[in-house]
């Protein structure tokens, strides 16, 4: 079978390189960025040049936005109808562009993001500042090309006698690239322009005391003056657009917030649900009403406060949470020569003012040769009347209009052109009258050919031609700054007051993870005893709290969290709370120690201080103020103390506060040594350190607990019990004080033959504390601290249970007492 010759192999990749790239380039070139000289993409060129062409101009009637779309789809543009007439939309947008370069009767949107009316129901023209852009566009001032099916032609740019770039802004994204260049004062560029002209060297600190940032056609207010700077020299910065904002009060002391201006580009309709959404969601108490007052003589949008609300720390919040206040970021590219380049104000102006000399050059050649003809031909008229008899004489003996021409330019030695303009000479234009106007004309032409000598011949009348078409621009156009500009960018502040309302609540933590903050009227009329326990669960924490305080929660895994009070859950006594695991990932048989709430109105001091013990002997003490928040702990644990192997794990966590007393560490382990020492041995560390090392232990020994007291507390009760159901009280006053790091001293009778082994160890007995004792054979058995007897150091205690018939200690809970909320 022969091969088909229009069918060719090419690789894929190959193709698709060579498709793409062809996209690529035509999207960059011809779509998305816009020309550097008059700041148009050329689908808004096209549009603006097809208005042009036909008449619908700013002195002219309005016409159908319709016509006008088929008119550039059909000559220049062949692309979708509604992405044109998105982009004629907003060309009349005055939210949008700071000088709209199009009038628009009818729906043209809304800053709620509402879309234009359908082209078959506006009415569009010109806008008379579009007029400088296309003036002079018929004195072959600029280049043009074929339209895409080569019947008609379409300029390559535009004249643009002010440099729109910088004025209207754009924004584009093509491939690789994007544009984002903010809209700018009429008046402030056309200064810059025209000290540029009169300084080239000019630099950036010079161009800015004229270009004091961009003037959004929004207003609002601008911050950062160095990214401003950045911008302007890079092309590349950000600052900060902030709304203009005034805090009213009202009658009863309420007050209300009113905004006027908001940020460029930003959904009014979009920005007031968000607020009122703050308001519904409460996540921010005080808002009583958000309100959209934007009618025709203006924006307005109105906050309205409940009574004795902080107004400055609300308004901050929504500047914080809403596009109240937004970044831009600049990103000035533009086409320069074909090509894509990120360019600063300085680079666009000089590129507008090279444009510029170029348009008025080739209008001059071209007013210069259109003034030379006439003047040629003026010459001859004026000539014709001196020897009018003649030249009437010889047309008249002529055979025709081409006979009567060759003859005058044989007889007389007149031009063709003059030939041309004799023959065709009007009779009435020989009265005395005429030929005066004629001589008139003469010397205007010579004067306007001199001048027009003198624009193409000498640079610095050409520039002076500039600057007064700018300045004559300028004193039509201009308008005042609507944007303010401020130097620093405010650091926005939030208060915790400011954002959650202050109530007194009950926290609620137990010992298996379930937390919850229940409101003191449904603690105060619940039972306590029905504080909704999962079974065998036991509380850890019950204590009251602000909602503006926070709480730290500390597992035997070395790990800890750390909520506000206000995002605990809200249930009723009853009810049993969350659990932490819901939200936070445990490692297998982790743990949670002891919580302890964090005082909103409390400094934390350098003498309050969390010591750690761990089972491998192993004693920390850091700074309870390095407990804070954390970034992302809502999801996961941050590290309380860094555990040396994977079997240790914290026994033991006390705070103290070391301003006005002096503390010792006892230290008890399972093989029955115990160490008393002065807790200054152990400096402060950070909070991500392991320790130094708290006794020293015996092969397979370890740490069953440790107590923290007062110095030479001499009757502060330690209670232990050992695994053969032995139990006993004593004082540690029983224990003589030696140093860190130590063996310690034997706190049991040594038996040869099945001994004794500590494995459980509390602290500060007074209190007549419950047990819950569970044996190896099943047995439960309860037992309070104050039948307990005290005993000496080296002695066994006393037992609780019969090991023969009982069994050994399984397990050991200690049970919370909710007769402490009594009161």
């Amino acid at each position: 079978m022969a091969e088909r010759q229009e069918i060719k192999e090419l690789m894929m990749e190959d193709v698709m390189s060579d498709r793409f790239g062809r996209y690529s380039k035509y999207i960059i070139q011809d779509r998305a960025l816009p020309d550097i000289r008059d700041g148009l993409k050329p689908v808004q060129r096209r549009i603006l040049y097809a208005m042009y062409v036909s008449g619908n101009t700013s002195e002219k009637q309005f016409r159908k936005s319709a016509k006008t779309v088929g008119n550039v789809i059909g000559n220049y543009h062949p692309h979708g109808d509604s992405s044109v007439y998105e982009a004629m939309v907003r060309l009349s947008q005055d939210w949008k562009m700071r000088e709209p370069l199009i009038e628009m009767h009818g729906n043209n949107g809304s800053m709620d993001g509402d879309p234009a009316a359908a082209m078959r129901y506006t009415e569009a023209r010109l806008a008379k500042i579009s007029s400088e852009l296309l003036g002079d566009i018929d004195k072959e001032t600029v280049d043009f090309m074929l339209n895409f099916d080569d019947t008609d032609e379409e300029p390559l740019v535009l004249p643009a006698r002010y440099p729109n770039l910088l004025v209207n802004g754009t924004t584009g994204i093509s491939a690789g690239y994007a544009t984002d260049i903010p809209p700018h004062n009429l008046g402030e560029i056309i200064d810059a322009t025209t000290y540029l002209i009169e300084h080239p060297n000019a630099t950036l600190d010079q161009l800015m005391k004229f270009v004091k940032g961009p003037d959004f056609p929004t207003g609002a207010i601008i911050q950062g003056i160095d990214g401003l700077k950045t911008a302007y020299k890079t092309g590349r910065g950000k600052v900060v657009v902030r709304s203009k904002a005034v805090i009213e009060s009202l009658r009863g002391g309420k007050q209300q917030i009113v905004i006027n201006e908001i940020p460029f580009e930003v959904n009014k309709a979009q920005l007031v649900k968000k607020m009122d959404e703050i308001r519904i969601n409460r996540k921010l108490e005080g808002i009583a009403e958000v309100r959209d007052e934007t009618d025709r003589t203006g924006l307005q949008i109105v906050v309205e406060l409940k009574k004795d609300v902080n107004a400055e720390g609300i308004l901050n919040y929504l500047f914080k949470n809403t596009d109240l206040q937004v970044n831009y970021n600049f990103n000035m590219v533009a086409i320069d020569e074909r090509m894509p380049k990120q360019v600063g104000i300085s680079d666009i102006l000089k590129a507008y003012i090279a444009h510029q000399k170029e348009v008025i050059v080739r209008r001059t050649r071209y007013n210069l040769k259109k003034a030379e003809v006439r003047l040629h031909i003026v010459d001859a008229l004026i000539k014709v009347v001196s020897i009018l008899d003649e030249v009437i004489q010889l047309i008249r003996n002529s055979n025709d209009k081409k006979d009567a021409k060759n003859n005058l330019m044989k007889t007389f030695d007149f031009s063709e052109v003059q030939a041309e303009a004799i023959v065709s000479l009007q009779l009435y234009r020989l009265t005395n009258t005429d030929i005066v106007a004629l001589q008139n004309e003469r010397l205007d032409l010579s004067e306007l050919v001199a001048s027009y000598n003198s624009i193409l011949k000498n640079e610095k009348t050409l520039l002076l031609v500039m600057k007064n078409e700018l300045n004559e621009i300028k004193k039509k156009y201009a308008t005042p700054r609507l944007s303010v500009i401020e130097e620093e960018i405010d650091e926005i502040k939030i208060e915790t007051e400011v954002l959650i309302p202050e109530e007194e609540v009950v926290v609620v933590l137990t010992r298996e993870g379930y937390y919850k903050r229940t409101n003191l009227r449904s603690f105060a009329a619940t039972d306590l005893t029905d504080i909704g326990l999962r079974e065998g669960d036991q509380p850890l924490l019950i204590e009251k709290a602000s909602t503006l305080d926070a709480i730290a929660i500390f597992t035997n895994r070395g790990d800890y969290m750390h909520f506000p009070i206000y995002e605990l859950p809200e249930l009723k006594w009853k009810d049993m709370g969350h659990h932490l695991s819901q939200s936070i990932p445990f490692a297998n048989n982790e743990e949670i120690l002891v919580a302890k709430i964090i005082k909103h109105e409390e400094e934390l001091s350098e003498s309050q201080s969390v010591i750690f013990v761990t089972k491998e002997g192993m004693i920390k003490r850091s700074l309870l103020s390095e407990y804070q928040t954390f970034r992302g702990y809502k999801r996961k644990k941050s590290t309380a103390i860094r555990l040396k192997t994977e079997t240790d794990f914290v026994t033991n966590i006390h705070f103290i506060d070391a301003a006005k007393k002096e503390y010792e560490v006892l230290l008890i382990t399972n093989g029955g040594f115990s160490l008393r020492y002065l807790l200054d041995e152990i400096s402060v560390t950070g909070i991500r350190t392991s320790g130094v090392k708290a006794i020293n232990l015996k092969v397979d020994d370890y740490v069953v607990g440790a107590a923290i007291f007062e110095m030479d507390d001499e009757k502060y009760p330690i209670l232990i019990m050992t695994q053969r159901g032995n139990a006993k009280r004593f004082r540690t006053s029983e224990i003589p004080r030696l140093g860190r790091a130590k063996r310690g001293l034997m706190l049991i009778k040594e038996l040869k033959t099945n001994p004794h082994r500590i494995i459980y160890m509390d602290a500060d007995t007074e209190a007549n504390t419950l047990y819950r004792i569970r044996t190896t054979r099943g047995q439960t058995k309860e037992l309070y601290s104050k039948n307990v007897p005290f005993s000496a150091r080296y002695t066994n205690g006393s037992s609780v249970l019969v090991e023969k018939d009982e069994g050994m200690i399984y397990s050991i809970k200690k049970i919370y007492s909710l007769s402490q909320l009594e009161d």
